[in-house]
């Protein structure tokens, strides 16, 4: 309706240039409710399918402001951006603000160009596990806690039972395999520009220039 209804104004009052889509893809990524918005592929779908449906759009400019979150969330993300690109033959513009850390930098992989603001905080290619243990609050406070399992693992990493060394492990190398699919990713991605320094990998995060010198993103700009 709008390219018919554009296409009846006099000459000097048309825009006639491409237009770029533009999808925002910003919170942590993960389960989304009412109460916690976020991103997941369920709520990122919809404006990326619309986006990549423009037909007369050459590209797709997605603004990526995360800190991270779900690694299966956001790989299906990332995957679902570059299944759009490959379909519709469109490349993907990816614009970092704040922050595209961790869960955010793989979503931020899908673009065939990622610019960043000077002071975004790019990469934390890692994964992080966290919580807390109460092994002797239940004791205190005079709580017996009755917990009935089949399957002698079904608790493994209990906050109210002391650490395991064997859990520990298991954890440790659940962490690595999901680390090793991220790393591969990047080198995918990236592998043309990348710098060759070990650090890339090693969890920690950069600014925008600093991101770019270590070729994380391509160039320093803004939408």
């Amino acid at each position: 309706m709008f390219e018919k209804l554009r296409s009846l104004l006099p000459k000097k009052f048309r825009n006639d240039g491409p237009v770029i889509p533009v999808v925002r893809l910003q919170g942590p990524i993960g389960m989304a409710t009412p109460l916690r918005p976020g991103l997941s592929l369920a709520t990122a779908s919809l404006p990326l399918e619309r986006a990549f449906s423009v037909k007369k759009a050459p590209a797709v400019a997605l603004i990526v402001n995360s800190p991270g979150g779900s690694p299966v969330q956001s790989r299906l993300i990332f995957q679902r951006i570059r299944d759009l690109a490959k379909e519709t033959e469109k490349d993907v513009l990816v614009f970092v603000e704040d922050v595209a850390a961790s869960g955010g930098y793989m979503i931020a992989l899908a673009g065939d160009e990622i610019i960043a603001d000077p002071s975004s905080i790019v990469g934390s290619i890692g994964v992080v596990s966290a919580g807390f243990g109460f092994p002797d609050l239940l004791k205190k406070i005079g709580v017996e806690r009755r917990v009935y399992t089949a399957g002698e693992n079904k608790v493994i990493l209990d906050p109210f039972q002391a650490e395991k060394p064997d859990d520990i492990e298991y954890l440790k190398n659940l962490q690595l395999e999901i680390h090793e699919i991220f790393i591969e990713m990047v080198k995918t991605s990236r592998g043309d520009v990348l710098a060759d320094d070990p650090e890339i990998f090693s969890g920690k995060f950069w600014t925008g220039g600093s991101a770019r010198d270590l070729g994380l993103i391509d160039s320093l700009g803004d939408l």
